[in-house]
């Protein structure tokens, strides 16, 4: 039978919050987890938008938003794998800066993924009901929303092992690609030569659109590496969290790095930067370079894959977010619900029918006002970052102190600290006053200002009330 369990406050205590999660998550499901949350749409189809806008420089955009990820996640890894919480940056949010901040960061995220949900469904189905003919992509969209829906229901080592394949399959294509590009770029493909660095350095040189090109470029990539953050929310439940999370963080991010990095390399080599294709479709424009027939459909299933991993590890990070949420008091109790499993199933299906909603809003809504919810979305990873920063400048004391008071060392620390914390607030801080002077980014910002209001304004009326019923009761 279903369970409720309303735990006190979370503290900087491991076993705080969490106490009926099953732990059945091993440290290769957190690893290839983490690979395939960022390995997604931002890479497959984002890339070729990167490359048109700043050219071969793209590849110093995403090295300045690969090495910016790096550090936000070795913060968030130190704090995860002291204090191994399904709420993650929440909870350290709302230790470091009181309950505004974990009531804010929780919901904001929520939200966010609940939106990417219904766009990731839609882009499914979309894809999918084209190999159907006849098949209406509701029913396509509704197919998988139950498929996964099962699959989160079914216990966490079910849908560790579910996204280890589904990341796995996406890393296996990557793999296959980079192979597949260093042949073609050195000439031992039957019937090409050398490529050279003509595409690299010619048409308008490395940098066509100079400086500007790179910061513009910086924004368009820099939250295609969202979604690693989920490794630090899975570790609550899996078997081992500190070696887990250790493990994956380390792996992970030289790994996305070389994924990405290589990846686009290859693509600005063999192709000429401002070449249609590559905004198209730049894995396939490649890959028909290389003379592969039947590449386009193959990288269309690939996507399909990257779509689908992605949406079964917001479901479960959502649900997760939303439990540690009601732990806390600041979400609806019944989302304390576990199941004999250790599944939070009331959270799981919450999100799934909000999720199911954000797909009824990417068909029935009108462009602009779906625009505008996409548009608050945008920037919320920004929002994660730095308070995730914030959050390890206050907690590095206290963290440590527990430590040295169990006669410990912290598993995991951050470099530098508190100078190198400090450094990535101020670049971040720099991201902030490039997307405010792009026009384009400057709305990703406003709407995301916007949201985080309406949530803090939320936050604000729960404590009225919760003050009002207090003085009633006294």
């Amino acid at each position: 039978m279903p369970r409720t369990s309303t735990p006190p406050a979370p503290t900087l205590d491991a076993a705080a919050a969490d106490d009926h999660l099953r732990h059945g998550l091993r440290p290769r499901h957190l690893t290839m987890m983490g690979l395939g949350s960022a390995i997604g749409a931002g890479l497959f189809l984002g890339s070729g938008v990167g490359i048109a806008t700043a050219g071969p420089a793209v590849l110093v955009s995403y090295a300045i938003a690969g090495l910016l990820v790096v550090l936000v996640m070795r913060m968030l890894a130190e704090m995860a794998a002291a204090v191994p919480a399904s709420g993650s940056f929440s909870v350290y949010a709302e230790a470091a800066l009181g309950r505004w901040a974990g009531f804010t960061l929780g919901w904001v995220y929520w939200f966010t993924l609940i939106m990417v949900l219904g766009a990731e469904i839609t882009g499914v189905a979309r894809i999918v009901s084209g190999w159907l003919p006849g098949v209406p992509q509701w029913a396509v969209a509704l197919a998988f929303v139950a498929l996964f829906a099962a699959v989160n229901l079914a216990g966490v080592r079910r849908f560790g092992e579910a996204e280890f394949w589904f990341a796995l399959i996406k890393v296996a294509a990557i793999v296959v690609f980079l192979v597949i590009g260093v042949l073609l770029v050195l000439g031992w493909l039957p019937g090409t030569e050398p490529v050279g660095t003509a595409n690299l350095l010619g048409h308008g040189g490395f940098a066509p659109e100079g400086l500007d090109g790179i910061a513009a470029g910086l924004l368009v990539v820099v939250f295609a590496f969202g979604g690693i953050e989920i490794v630090t929310i899975a570790a609550a439940e899996a078997d081992e969290p500190q070696r887990a999370v250790g493990r994956a963080v380390r792996t992970i991010l030289w790994r996305i790095l070389l994924f990405y990095v290589g990846s686009v390399a290859i693509m600005v080599l063999v192709l000429p930067w401002d070449a249609p294709v590559l905004q198209e479709g730049p894995f396939v424009a490649v890959l028909d370079v290389a003379g592969l027939p039947g590449a386009a459909r193959l990288m269309e299933a690939v996507v399909v894959v990257a779509l689908l991993s992605a949406f079964n590890a917001n479901v479960y990070a959502t649900s997760r977010m939303a439990y540690s949420l009601a732990g806390r008091g600041d979400g609806p109790p019944v989302l304390r619900r576990v199941s004999g499993r250790g599944v939070p199933w009331v959270a799981v299906l919450v999100s799934v029918a909000f999720g199911v909603v954000a797909v009824g809003l990417n068909w029935a809504l009108p462009d602009t006002l779906l625009g505008i919810l996409l548009n608050a979305v945008g920037a919320a990873l920004l929002v994660v970052w730095v308070l995730v920063a914030v959050a390890q400048l206050r907690l590095r004391p206290r963290l440590e102190a527990q430590a040295r008071e169990r006669g410990e060392t912290m598993p995991l620390r951050m470099w530098g600290y508190p100078w190198l914390t400090w450094a990535t607030l101020a670049a971040l801080a720099g991201l902030v006053v490039l997307m405010l002077a792009d026009g384009s980014a400057r709305g990703q910002l406003l709407s995301t200002a916007a949201l985080v209001a309406v949530v803090v304004g939320i936050y604000g009326v729960t404590v009225l009330v919760r003050r009002r019923r207090a003085a009633r009761a006294a």
